[in-house]
């Protein structure tokens, strides 16, 4: 029916948008074409003329950024009357600010891109999850509309299964420490972040912890979890200061090479929890490691 919700996706994040489906809401087909020389061909399946729009993807790396950007393209061209860009992973999120003379801030540049997207007739809008910064959305330029979405709920239930009602919540430096002394503060338990100093461009010394851990169970929050360098030297330091059990919770697993095997490795943590905001992340789902699906975050923020 001409009046149900179109949903779309790159083909990355095809389990988000089938997990988005219910009434109203409809999957829509896209054909893509690999040629030898790299480049690829789209196909619409439907006739998008008139209808409300959601294409799922993220800005995993350049080839999956721009998978986005066409597709989002075709389907306004095509007569899309709203499109709703579903991001749950928005990729160099951490470049979001020049910190040293020259360095291009990454971020912005992606955020200009997709406002180049040509305006559907009711507007383009993107949700964004759990973002880096809090201002990336006002990188956006032009007619499309950012909101940011929060994965706070999925957290907290987390948090309360692995440790029940007495814990620390953590997080692994003060630059997170807002975040997580509001995460703590609904909870109703005690926060902690750890000092550090920086001794070169790629290293750092903890210097202490700025709450009492000693005896108590420790759950470490993070927005992302890339190589996990930060998230085990914050446990580490944990456990140097009598944490009993550590476990750890992120909005984004990111995991390249093997870096979620070189985590557990080091045997701090009994288990981790993570959304599906990245592909990877299913990928590497196990008893130890605990992957929810962040569907339930942007199901109520679309339109049927």
């Amino acid at each position: 029916m001409r009046d149900e919700l179109l949903l779309y996706s790159t083909g990355a994040y095809a389990y988000l948008r089938d997990a988005l489906l219910g009434e109203g809401r409809v999957a829509g087909a896209i054909t893509r074409t690999d040629f030898p020389d790299g480049e690829r061909m789209f196909r619409i399946g439907e006739n998008v003329d008139g209808r409300e729009v959601v294409l799922v993807g993220g800005t995993l790396d350049d080839a999956s950024t721009l998978e986005l950007y066409d597709l989002a393209t075709g389907l306004v061209t095509g007569g899309a009357r709203r499109l709703t860009l579903v991001l749950p992973y928005f990729g160099y999120s951490t470049m979001e600010r020049a910190v040293r003379a020259g360095e291009i801030v990454t971020a912005k540049c992606r955020a200009r891109l997709l406002s180049s997207i040509p305006p559907a007739s009711y507007g383009n809008r993107i949700l964004m999850l759990d973002l880096h910064s809090e201002g990336i959305p006002h990188y956006l330029e032009g007619e499309i509309r950012g909101f940011h979405v929060y994965a706070k709920e999925i957290v907290k239930d987390a948090a309360r299964e692995l440790a029940g009602q007495d814990f620390v919540l953590a997080c692994t430096d003060a630059g997170r420490a807002k975040w997580v002394e509001s995460l703590a503060n609904d909870l109703g338990v005690t926060a902690a972040f750890i000092f550090k100093r920086r001794l070169s461009g790629a290293e750092t010394e903890v210097l202490s912890t700025s709450a009492q851990v000693e005896g108590r169970t420790v759950v470490i929050y993070d927005d992302m979890i890339r190589t996990g360098g930060s998230l085990r030297k914050a446990a580490l330091a944990y456990r140097d200061a009598g944490a009993t059990r550590i476990f750890a919770i992120a909005t984004h697993g990111v995991f390249p090479g093997d870096s979620y095997d070189r985590l557990m490795a080091s045997g701090l943590f009994e288990r981790i929890v993570v959304t599906d905001s990245h592909p990877r992340a299913r990928e590497l789902a196990s008893g130890s490691l605990d992957v929810r699906s962040v569907a339930g975050v942007f199901s109520p923020h679309l339109a049927v």
